[in-house]
C-alpha cells in the first residue's frame, strides 16, 4: 500500500495570497512583488526624506530641516540652471561665424519674423551679413523651406531682440537649453520624488555635450527638444494631478487610512485637466517645429492613457481599461490631438496671412487651379495641403549622402558625430598659440559627453529591466520617451539623417542615468556600508562624467587647440 502525507487544508484567503503562476516564473529573472505600501502612498507618493545622519554630519539643526528642504525644492534646480545658463550664454557670439545649418534657419528666421514668410536668400550672402547685417535687404521672393515654421519663429525672436548677428540668431536657442535644464531638475524631482536625483538628471543634462552644443547653434532640433520635455513634464503634472483627485474621492477609515472603492474608481469623472492641455499645445509646437514631434504626440497621448489605467486600477476598478474608455479616453483624445493641430496650423499664421509665401496661391494660380476638390476646400487650403505634401515627399526621398550622416543604429554609442565648424589657424594667429609645433584645430564637434551616453547604454538596460519585471511605471515612462525619439528614424534606413537629431531624447538619456545611479546608492533603509559603497561609486562616475565635458570643451566652442591635442579628443576614428 502506498500512503499518501496529509494535506494541510488552504481557505480562501490562503488561495488569493499566493502570487500568480507568471509570478513565480519571473522570479528567476529578477521580478519582485511589490512591497505593501499604503494605498494612499500608491497614489500619491511622498518626497524622499534625507537621513538624520546626513543633517548631523553638516550640522543642521533639526528646526532648520523644513524650511531648508522647501528652499532646495526650487533652489537646487535653479542653481543647477545657473551654471547651466553661465556654460551656455558664455561667449555666445563664437565663433563668428554661420556654421553648419545656421546657413539656412537663421537667415529663414529673419525673413519670418520680419516679413511673415520665408525668403529666397543668395548663395553667398553669409559673409555680408557677418559683416554688416543692416546692410542686407530682406528677399522678397519667397524661399521653399521643408520645415515648420515655429523653431525659426523662435530663432528670429531673439534676432529681433537682439540682432542679426551670431548672437543674436543664438539667443533664443542658448535661453530654450537654460530653461530646460530647470525643466529637468523639477521634472526628475518629481518623478523620483527625489530633489537629488532631480538636480542630478539636470546637472548631467548641462555637461551633455549634445546638448550644449545644439544650446548654443541656431538650429531647430534643440527648440523640439524643449517642447517635447515640456509636454512630457505638463503629462507628470496631469498624473499627479489625477491620483491626488481620486484619492480624496476615495473613503477613509477613522484613522484615515484609504480604502479602494471600485464604484468610485471606475465612476469618478477627473474633471478639468488643464495640464494636459498645456501639453497638447507643447506637442502641437513641437510637431510645428519638426514633424517628428509626430511621433512624440502618438506615444505620448498612449502614455498617458495608461497612465489613467494605472491610476483607476490602484483606486480599486475591477475593470480599469473599461473605465478608462468610457471616463478617460475620448477627453484624453481632445486634449491633446486636436489640441496639437490647431496649435499646429496657428504657426502657419505667417504664412496664412500673405500671399507671398511659397506655394501660397498654388490653388488660385498655380497647378491647383483645376482641382477636381476646388468646390470643397477653400484655396488657402488646398494650397496649403499642397506644400505640405510636397515637403513629405522631400523628406522621405532625401537621401542623397553627406560627410557625417550616420545610421540611427550608431547614436546610443556616439558612432559618427557632426562637425559644425573646422578651421586650422596657424601658430600665433585667431587664438592659436605662438608656441605650437604645428598648426592648431578650431572644431565645432557635435558630440554627446561620451561618458554620459556610454553609461546612458547601460542605464536604459537597467529602466527595460525595472519596466519589465519590477512594474516600475517611471522606468516605463522614460523608456516610452526615448524610444519615441529615437525607434521612428531605425524605419527610415536609406534616408540621410544626423547623430544631433538624438538631442530629442537626450533629457531622458540623463533620467535614465539618474535612476541607475539612484539605485547604485541604495534604497532608503540600506546598512551605512552599503550606502557609503554606493555613495563612493556614484560619486566616481558623476565626477568622470564631469571631467569628461571639460576634457572635451575645446572642441565644444571651436577653441583653438594645437594639432596633437586635437587628436587627442578624437578618441573613435569615425570622428574625425
Amino acid at each position: 500500500m502506498t500512503s499518501t502525507a496529509p494535506q494541510p487544508l488552504r481557505g480562501k484567503d490562503d488561495t488569493e495570497q499566493q502570487p500568480p503562476g507568471w509570478e513565480h516564473r519571473l522570479r528567476r529573472f529578477g521580478y519582485t512583488p511589490k512591497p505593501v505600501i499604503g494605498l494612499r502612498d500608491r497614489l500619491v507618493p511622498p518626497y524622499v526624506r534625507p537621513s538624520r545622519q546626513l543633517w548631523t554630519v553638516f550640522g543642521i539643526p533639526p528646526w532648520a530641516v523644513e524650511p531648508l528642504l522647501r528652499v532646495a525644492a526650487w533652489g537646487g534646480p535653479l542653481l543647477v540652471a545657473l551654471v547651466a545658463g553661465v556654460l551656455r550664454f558664455w561667449n555666445l557670439g563664437q565663433p563668428h561665424a554661420v556654421i553648419f545649418d545656421e546657413t539656412y534657419y537663421a537667415k529663414d528666421a529673419w525673413a519670418l519674423i520680419n516679413q511673415g514668410y520665408e525668403g529666397s536668400w543668395p548663395k553667398d550672402i553669409d559673409e555680408s551679413i557677418l559683416d554688416d547685417p543692416s546692410a542686407v535687404t530682406i528677399p522678397t521672393d519667397p524661399g521653399y523651406v521643408v520645415h515648420p515654421p515655429v523653431g525659426k519663429w523662435v530663432i528670429g525672436l531673439g534676432e529681433k531682440v537682439i540682432d542679426f548677428t551670431p548672437f543674436g540668431w543664438r539667443f533664443m536657442v542658448a535661453l530654450l537649453g537654460t530653461l530646460s535644464v530647470l525643466m529637468l531638475c523639477r521634472i526628475g524631482r518629481r518623478l523620483f520624488r527625489s530633489t537629488f536625483l532631480g538636480c542630478l538628471a539636470g546637472l548631467l543634462l548641462a555637461v551633455d555635450g549634445l546638448h550644449f552644443v545644439m544650446s548654443r547653434t541656431a538650429l531647430l532640433d534643440l527648440v523640439l527638444m524643449f517642447f517635447v520635455l515640456a509636454a512630457f513634464g505638463a503629462l507628470l503634472l496631469d498624473r499627479d494631478r489625477a491620483r491626488l483627485r481620486l484619492a480624496t474621492a476615495l473613503p477613509a477609515d477613522d484613522d484615515g487610512t484609504l480604502r479602494p472603492d471600485a464604484r468610485i474608481a471606475q465612476t469618478l469623472r477627473l474633471g478639468w485637466r488643464p495640464w494636459r492641455l498645456t501639453a497638447g499645445v507643447m506637442l502641437g509646437l513641437a510637431a510645428g517645429t519638426k514633424w517628428n514631434g509626430l511621433f512624440i504626440l502618438a506615444a505620448f497621448g498612449l502614455m498617458t492613457v495608461l497612465w489613467d489605467v494605472g491610476s483607476r486600477r490602484t483606486a480599486g476598478a475591477v475593470r480599469p481599461y473599461l473605465a478608462v474608455l468610457r471616463k478617460d479616453l475620448v477627453p484624453a483624445f481632445l486634449s491633446t490631438v486636436p489640441v496639437a493641430f490647431v496649435t499646429y496650423m496657428a504657426s502657419w499664421t505667417g504664412w496664412l496671412a500673405t500671399d507671398k509665401g511659397y506655394y501660397r496661391d498654388w490653388a488660385s494660380d498655380g497647378g491647383g487651379k483645376d482641382s477636381n476638390w476646388s468646390w470643397l476646400f477653400p484655396d488657402w487650403w488646398r494650397s496649403f495641403w499642397h506644400y505640405e505634401n510636397q515637403v513629405f515627399d522631400f523628406h522621405v526621398g532625401l537621401t542623397s549622402g553627406h560627410t557625417y550622416e550616420s545610421n540611427a543604429w550608431s547614436w546610443l554609442v556616439l558612432g559618427r558625430p557632426v562637425s559644425y565648424y573646422y578651421e586650422d589657424p596657424k601658430p600665433g594667429v585667431e587664438g592659436c598659440p605662438k608656441d605650437a609645433v604645428d598648426k592648431c584645430a578650431s572644431e565645432v564637434l557635435a558630440l554627446g559627453t561620451p561618458l554620459l551616453w556610454w553609461a546612458a547604454c547601460f542605464a536604459i538596460c537597467y529602466i527595460a529591466w525595472r519596466w519589465l519585471f519590477r512594474r516600475d511605471w517611471r522606468a516605463g515612462a522614460i523608456l516610452c520617451a526615448i524610444l519615441a525619439g529615437w525607434l521612428p528614424w531605425l524605419h527610415y534606413q536609406e534616408r540621410t539623417i544626423f547623430l544631433f537629431y538624438a538631442v530629442v531624447f537626450v533629457p531622458f538619456l540623463c533620467l535614465a542615468v539618474a535612476m541607475m545611479i539612484g539605485a547604485i546608492l541604495g534604497a532608503p533603509g540600506s546598512d551605512e556600508r552599503r550606502r557609503a559603497i554606493g555613495a563612493i561609486g556614484a560619486g566616481v562616475l558623476v565626477l568622470l562624467i564631469v571631467w569628461n565635458f571639460i576634457y572635451f570643451w575645446p572642441i565644444y566652442t571651436g577653441t583653438p587647440i594645437p594639432m596633437d591635442d586635437w587628436r587627442n579628443r578624437m578618441w573613435l576614428d569615425t570622428w574625425v
